[in-house]
């Protein structure tokens, strides 16, 4: 369901020390710029919570969250302020090569993306051809991608998507969270399908 228009939001962004309006200016500098060797990329952050937790959790990484919607951006940007290792950006991932070089992160998370059901919007999705080959092209030589979902057809789909293409597969679960992983944050959506009861898919994949 999509977030109502907050007016104050934009205003609020650019005011907000975490907000990056133009990351292009950091191509090729993230880790130079900010000072951390180990840069993280979540794809559809969301309200935060998974990008704040996790950044908490490992204060020598820098955590970059990406999320296109700026309402949802400004909501999650209201609940964060002293994250030292955070920054976020409000755009689409289709326009990730403007602001990264090639093999520049280190590990990309893709939690809940949309899975875009319809067969004629399979390119949509962020495990398809359309994207994975920037993806790739993004992360480093050993990097990982860690995908997390409730969806078992775009899971099935990614599995097979991404079966013959330079990843190696070092985690696969079909019910992630039977037990404890206090190394990997909740996400917001993730804590709502559990407490439906359902079940939550994950890979982890290697580039080699």
């Amino acid at each position: 369901m999509r977030m109502r228009n907050k007016p104050w939001a934009s205003d609020f962004l650019l005011a907000h020390p975490k907000y990056v309006q133009d990351p292009s200016v950091y191509k090729g500098k993230w880790k130079t710029h900010f000072g951390y060797e180990h840069v993280v990329l979540e794809i559809g952050s969301g309200k935060g919570d998974y990008w704040r937790s996790m950044a908490r959790m490992n204060p020598n990484v820098l955590w970059i969250a990406l999320e296109k919607d700026k309402n949802v951006s400004a909501v999650a940007l209201k609940k964060t302020e002293d994250l030292e290792n955070g920054v976020w950006i409000v755009n689409d991932a289709a326009n990730l090569t403007d602001w990264f070089e090639a093999g520049e992160l280190d590990t990309i998370h893709l939690n809940f993306s949309d899975p875009w059901p319809k067969k004629g919007h399979a390119k949509r999705r962020l495990t398809s051809e359309t994207y994975t080959t920037t993806l790739l092209r993004l992360l480093k030589q050993g990097g990982q991608i860690k995908f997390k979902t409730d969806n078992k057809l775009l899971f099935e789909y990614t599995i097979l998507q991404w079966d013959s293409i330079a990843l190696k597969m070092e985690e696969f679960s079909v019910d992630f969270r039977r037990d404890e992983h206090s190394e990997d944050a909740i996400t917001e959506y993730e804590q709502h399908f559990m407490d439906l009861g359902q079940v939550i898919y994950r890979a982890v994949w290697r580039k080699v």
